[in-house]
């Protein structure tokens, strides 16, 4: 009896070993650091209960340049991760490069996905030359919060409840001044060294006028990119936004209900919700999509996607391939925990969830931003952290300023501009 237990036990060992050892392993990497990187982690954990076939093993690395360069590197030598984060806004330029593998509409259908399942704009920038690159997780906009109690004190809180219509360029400067005369700061903004959110608005600004930055590696803003530069800057000289605030003080000054309204991400709306649920937040608020101030709604926004990089002399095939597949399929259709974060998700179906239309304020401005999302040109120079946006940073916090005339700032910004638009790739 005890041979006969002793080699069961053996056996069960054994096939358990060989269960653990038939499991293939997904290497994913991606820049989520926060309340970003817990929620992911959340999908993770989570496709990995769901099956016992594949094992997805996540590394974060850290933001911006750092995690594009060790992406890059990595693949161009082989050893580059199964599947990777990537903001849309860089997709153009690593897709000329060769640095990502297309996924094919047969493996798309393969796992359940396809195209009209996705926001169009966002689907859209996840191809490139006829072929797709990209699986969108989300787009994160650029919106605009509203503190209810500093509207309603400046007059401009309408009967139901809601701001007062804001649908011009002229009717939003009238609510900042009368904001103004109450003693609030009408809008919380960033504006100090290095900052990317003027970059962001006048993106949006010039998108809502009609205009574009670059087409066919040529500046085509014109006479828009002073003008819509001039209008953001005259803010700064009638004090609408503070100067030289950075990041974390803008974000303070609306938490703490010193401003009436803050232009910036939806990411901050955990922020929101999170401090109304604790008390800190003592004020009514909500948040809408950037008022359409010109011709059109535009909004600077940008996305995160899933990618399969193009390692090279070791291409991703046979289970490795399924595995990643299935969890881009998984993380995409449970995408209710990524939106917990403020972010829109990509999948309509869960966008159009009656849980996400109850999930508030996110639906207040999901659908409209989705749909009208801007993001930066296409090209090698372009992206979250990228050059273009770096050469914004240096010139158009210095006009909010009064440190640079707008003249002088635009000319130093196209100058660097044109250097890279004649730049070679970077490696």
């Amino acid at each position: 009896m005890k041979r006969t237990l002793i080699g069961f036990s053996l056996l069960a060992a054994s096939a358990l070993a060989t269960s653990a050892s038939a499991q293939t392993t997904i290497t994913f990497w991606d820049l989520l650091g926060g309340g970003d990187g817990a929620r992911m982690q959340q999908i993770v954990d989570g496709f990995n209960k769901s099956q016992t076939a594949y094992k997805v093993q996540r590394t974060t690395l850290a933001w911006g340049v750092p995690y594009y360069t060790k992406v890059r590197t990595s693949s161009a030598v082989g050893q580059g991760p199964d599947v990777a984060i990537l903001h849309l806004s860089r997709l153009s330029g690593w897709a000329d490069a060769k640095i990502l593998r297309p996924i094919a509409p047969a493996e798309l259908s393969g796992v359940g996905m396809k195209p009209s399942g996705f926001f169009p704009k966002l689907w859209s920038a996840s191809n490139y030359k006829g072929q797709n690159y990209a699986i969108p997780l989300d787009t994160h906009p650029m919106v605009l919060y509203y503190n209810k109690d500093l509207l309603a004190k400046a007059g401009l809180m309408g009967a139901d409840g809601m701001p007062k219509p804001i649908n011009s360029i002229a009717t939003f400067e009238a609510a900042m001044a009368a904001i103004k005369k109450t003693g609030a700061l009408p809008v919380s903004f960033e504006t100090g060294p290095n900052a990317y959110m003027p970059w962001r608005l006048w993106l949006a600004l010039i998108g809502q006028q009609g205009g574009s930055i670059i087409e066919n590696n040529k500046v085509t803003y014109g006479k828009l990119g002073a003008s819509t530069l001039a209008t953001i800057s005259d803010w700064g000289k009638k004090g609408y936004v503070g100067k030289n605030v950075d990041y974390p003080t803008s974000v303070a000054q609306f938490m703490n209900g010193k401003a009436a309204f803050m232009l910036n991400g939806a990411w901050e709306v955990p922020t929101l919700v999170d401090g109304a649920k604790s008390g800190k937040i003592k004020f009514g608020y909500g948040v809408m999509p950037v008022p359409k101030l010109y011709a059109t709604q535009n909004t600077w926004a940008d996305s995160h996607a899933f990618v399969i990089p193009n390692n090279v002399g070791k291409p991703i095939a046979g289970e490795k391939l399924k595995g990643a597949l299935q969890f881009l399929a998984y993380a995409n259709k449970n995408a209710m925990i990524w939106a917990s974060g403020g972010l829109v998700p990509a999948n309509l179906g869960v966008a159009n969830s009656a849980a996400y239309k109850a999930m508030k304020p996110n639906s207040d401005y999901a659908a409209v931003a989705a749909q009208n999302v801007t993001y930066d040109p296409t090209g090698w120079y372009s992206g979250a952290a990228g050059p273009l946006e770096a050469a914004s940073a240096k010139y158009f916090p210095a006009a909010m300023n009064g440190q640079l005339s707008v003249e002088r700032a635009m000319s130093l910004f196209e100058a660097d501009v044109n250097k890279l638009l004649v730049a070679a790739p970077k490696p």
